[in-house]
C-alpha cells in the first residue's frame, strides 16, 4: 500500500524526470523542486566531478540530484532505517555509480574519520538545534575541501548560527518557511587539505 509514501522528481541531468518515493516520516521534507532548481543553477559549474556529502539525506533529493548532474561521489547519511532502505533501493534502480549510503546519526558521523568534500548539503530537521554543531564539526575536523560549497536549509524565522572563520554566505533565498543559503567555505583552522 502506497499511502505512507511520498514522491519527488529528479529535475535535471541523466535521470531527469525519474520519480522517487520516500517514507512519510515526521520532519522529512524534501527540498522543493523550485529551490533545487535554483540551488543546482548556482552549482552548475561545481557539481560535475564533485565529491558531495548529503547529511540528513532523507528523501535523497539533493544527493541523487547531484549524481544525476555528474557528481563523481555522493555520500548520503541518515539515521532512519526506512530511509536507508529506500535510498539503497533507489540507487540500485538507477544503477548509480559513486554513491554510498551510511546509516548514522549526522553528528556521530562527523565525529568519525573525515574525508574532504567539495559540496556539502546540510538540511537538518527544523528546530533540532543541529546546524551549529554540524557546522563546527565540518569546519574543525577536515570534512571541507579548500575551497568547498555548503548548502544549508533552516526555518527562515531562525537566524543562522555564527559561521566558522573564512566561511561566507554567497546566496540566499526563501520559499514558504524554508530559508536556504549557499556558503563558500574557506580554509579554517584545523581543516584538512585537499588531496
Amino acid at each position: 500500500m502506497s499511502g505512507g509514501r511520498q514522491r519527488l522528481r529528479i529535475i535535471g541531468g541523466a535521470w531527469r524526470g525519474r520519480k522517487l518515493s520516500f517514507p512519510d516520516l515526521p520532519g522529512l521534507r524534501p527540498t522543493p523542486d523550485r529551490v533545487r532548481e535554483t540551488l543546482f543553477n548556482w552549482l552548475r559549474d561545481i557539481i560535475p566531478g564533485a565529491r558531495c556529502l548529503d547529511l540528513f539525506a532523507g528523501s535523497g533529493a539533493l544527493g541523487v540530484e547531484a549524481l544525476s548532474r555528474g557528481a563523481d561521489q555522493a555520500v548520503l547519511v541518515d539515521c532512519h532505517p526506512a530511509v536507508i532502505a529506500q535510498l539503497h533501493g533507489h540507487l540500485q534502480t538507477l544503477q548509480a555509480q559513486g554513491a554510498t549510503v551510511v546509516q548514522a546519526d549526522a553528528v556521530a558521523y562527523l565525529q568519525g574519520p573525515p574525508q574532504p568534500f567539495d559540496v556539502i548539503f546540510l538540511d537538518p530537521p527544523f528546530g533540532s538545534g543541529l546546524l551549529s554543531p554540524c557546522l563546527a564539526l565540518l569546519a574543525e575536523r577536515g570534512w571541507v575541501a579548500a575551497p568547498a560549497w555548503l548548502y544549508l536549509e533552516a526555518d527562515h524565522r531562525t537566524p543562522l548560527p555564527p559561521l566558522p572563520p573564512g566561511w561566507q554566505v554567497l546566496r540566499r533565498g526563501k520559499a514558504g518557511q524554508v530559508g536556504y543559503y549557499l556558503l563558500k567555505c574557506g580554509t579554517a583552522a584545523g581543516q584538512g587539505s585537499t588531496p
